[in-house]
């Protein structure tokens, strides 16, 4: 069930469809490409409570999104590449980077086979918490936990227990609302310890959880090998950083540049923040990330890339390839980034 927010999109998407105008905005922007955000890559269609579907396209999608890019003259590239890219005096082809955020497992059943059937380069984000088994994907453990109930018992701030009824759609989708603002809202501390006797009450056991939706490390070595990936890092326990304080953002982002070096021997050079909206990651933020010796750092605030982001790298806007705008039209107007350079930041 999308919100009123998404269908005023939808509309919006259909308009500058109809009218070309997102084809005239490509010819004329000086926007030198794109970095694309996926997360999660299914063949099946969500269930109709799926708040998480904004986050998963099907493979075919997926296919159809790289061989339009490459109709539309973009080409697509490595996240190193499109560095050098936005640095050069010159401006030349336009491009396009895939990012995948979380390292799902599906990644690697559904995403794979398809980049590598159309030698599409592109970067994983990695969480190494998650990739031990001991995170939580607590958007993911939310909807799952409230699906398979028809009421939820919840904890008010007296410590007095009262019910929610969840046994219609709206019911549930009002609820998964009220607690995913709860959860962005609250210290990283406060969330963890909610989302963990959330769980508890209700069977749905946290690190069972995350190993089942995330890649080990063993499945994750054919990432580290494939020569079309750029591993990139995603912090340790995919914590908001900016509610962190200094010393404990720093670690987190360290830290999982440490484990990947030590699991693989890499040299991690790619940052991408957790959210990574505007509350989520700011000036500290980036500037952690320069300390830390990043070579970028990517947001999920939307917006095409230009030649002025060679000063501020630790900081690139991403573009969203967004699940409820699977419409193959649609990927004509995902590729003006110049358009989603006008939306205010998330």
């Amino acid at each position: 069930m999308a919100s009123l927010k998404y269908f005023a999109y939808r509309a919006a998407f259909e308009a500058l469809w109809a009218s070309q105008l997102a084809k005239i905005v490509r010819a004329l922007s000086r926007s030198r490409g794109v970095i694309f955000t996926l997360h999660r890559v299914l063949p099946e269609p969500p269930a109709d409570f799926s708040p998480n579907a904004i986050l998963q396209v099907t493979p075919q999608f997926l296919e159809f999104v790289i061989l339009r890019l490459r109709e539309l003259g973009l080409e697509l590239v490595g996240i190193d590449e499109a560095v050098r890219r936005i640095q050069s005096p010159e401006a030349e082809a336009a491009f396009a980077v895939l990012s995948f955020d979380d390292a799902y497992r599906d990644n690697l059943t559904h995403a794979l086979p398809v980049l590598r059937r159309r030698k599409c380069p592109f970067t994983l984000y990695v969480p190494s918490g998650f990739v031990d088994g001991v995170g939580q994907v607590w958007w993911q453990a939310l909807e799952d936990i409230i699906a398979q109930q028809d009421a939820i018992a919840l904890t008010d701030k007296r410590g007095e227990l009262h019910y929610h009824d969840t046994r219609s759609l709206s019911q549930k989708y009002r609820l998964y609302s009220r607690l995913y603002a709860r959860m962005r809202e609250n210290p990283e501390q406060e969330r963890v310890k909610f989302i963990a006797e959330l769980g508890a009450r209700y069977g749905l056991a946290m690190q069972q959880h995350c190993r089942e939706l995330i890649m080990d490390w063993n499945e994750l070595n054919t990432f580290v090998s494939e020569p079309l990936c750029t591993i990139g890092a995603h912090t340790v326990h995919h914590y908001e950083l900016a509610k962190l304080d200094r010393v404990q953002a720093r670690q987190e982002i360290e830290q999982c540049v440490g484990v990947l070096k030590a699991q693989y021997g890499l040299k991690v050079r790619h940052l991408s923040y957790p959210i990574g909206a505007r509350a989520s990651a700011g000036p500290r933020e980036f500037g952690l990330a320069a300390e830390l010796g990043m070579k970028t750092g990517v947001t999920t605030r939307p917006g095409g890339l230009y030649y002025r982001h060679k000063d501020s790298l630790m900081s690139l806007p991403r573009i969203s390839l967004n699940g409820f705008f699977q419409k193959r039209r649609y990927v004509e107007v995902f590729a003006a980034g110049a358009l989603f350079s006008m939306l205010p930041a998330n």
